[in-house]
């Protein structure tokens, strides 16, 4: 299997890696200041791709990556961590590293909604995994409000197509941004909840968080 980590491909990234190789492994300290030193270098010399982190949430642990240009991607453990990093090189490139200061932001405004403490997320997005109606779809949810819903059929129709509701459905379901991009948003015109792809469960959660009283 791929290592999804990072893939030297040339001279540069093997100097990089050189004493994460010599490093002794029963020294972990000393692993993390050479990991640090590793993506600072990357990231300087432009050769780091992907960054991710993880954190722990009311719907269970999220991973999420960015590239320079911003966050691209958010990831419920269900969908695989694992396997979605080695998407990620695949899609991307294959120089992805672990860094939890680059995702600090993402995962501060994370832990002020779920807080109830944030109703808005400001951190640059990278929507560069969604194409055509899809991405038309994602940038509508943006702009749906925290605490209101909108139908698939209103979604469709405002993004172009109001006969595209399966199209809708299936933008909701492969959105790469989930929470940020607020897919949890978009419900059935019966008032059903439909579907999810952090389950029925974490939707109904996110739902029944934005109903309380807006924070002042």
């Amino acid at each position: 299997m791929t290592n999804p980590h990072h893939n030297p491909t040339n001279d540069n990234d093997t100097n990089i890696l050189d004493p994460l190789t010599r490093a002794a492994p029963d020294d972990p300290a000393l692993l993390r200041l050479l990991h640090a030193r590793l993506v600072d270098e990357a990231g300087s010399a432009h050769l780091l791709e992907v960054s991710y982190r993880f954190v722990d949430s009311p719907v269970g642990r999220l991973l999420l990556a960015a590239t320079p240009a911003g966050v691209v991607r958010v990831a419920f453990e269900a969908e695989g961590h694992d396997q979605v990093l080695e998407t990620l090189a695949r899609r991307i490139g294959p120089r992805v590293l672990h860094d939890t200061k680059r995702l600090e932001a993402a995962a501060r405004e994370l832990d002020d909604y779920f807080s109830g403490q944030g109703t808005r997320f400001t951190v640059a997005l990278d929507l560069q995994l969604a194409h055509g109606f899809r991405l038309g779809v994602l940038e509508h949810l943006r702009g749906i409000p925290y605490g209101a819903t909108e139908s698939y059929g209103e979604v469709a129709a405002a993004a172009g197509s109001s006969r595209a509701v399966r199209a809708v459905g299936s933008a909701c379901a492969t959105n790469p941004l989930p929470l940020i991009v607020p897919c949890h948003r978009v419900v059935r015109a019966d008032g059903g909840l439909g579907g999810y792809l952090g389950g029925l469960p974490a939707k109904e959660l996110l739902l029944g968080l934005e109903s309380r009283p807006s924070p002042r």
